[in-house]
């Protein structure tokens, strides 16, 4: 399955060969890019041990090598974005 907007992944040498230092990584998007059969860029953030985003990165990776740390937060189905306010309705003017 590809991941998803808002996984927290640990990228480690098995996704790649250059994270010799595993690093946390927060989905922004995956791109769709050409790459070879089984590999993936991914967009995003490299996380610190306290969770918080020190940089931002795309990053070239195994789909295979790949380990969910935390899912994307769920979201109600119905929900697409935060309540609104009905807009204002002004009377048309007759005249």
């Amino acid at each position: 399955m590809l991941p998803r907007t808002g996984d927290v992944l640990h990228v480690t040498r098995a996704a790649s060969v250059q994270f010799r230092r595993p690093i946390a990584f927060r989905v922004i998007r995956v791109l769709d890019w050409p790459t070879y059969d089984g590999w993936l860029w991914l967009d995003g953030y490299e996380l610190n041990a306290s969770g918080d985003a020190v940089s931002r990165r795309s990053i070239f990776v195994q789909q295979e090598g790949l380990n969910q740390i935390q899912p994307a937060p769920q979201r109600h189905p119905h929900t697409v974005g935060t309540p609104r306010r009905p807009l204002a309705r002004t009377p048309a003017r007759v005249g």
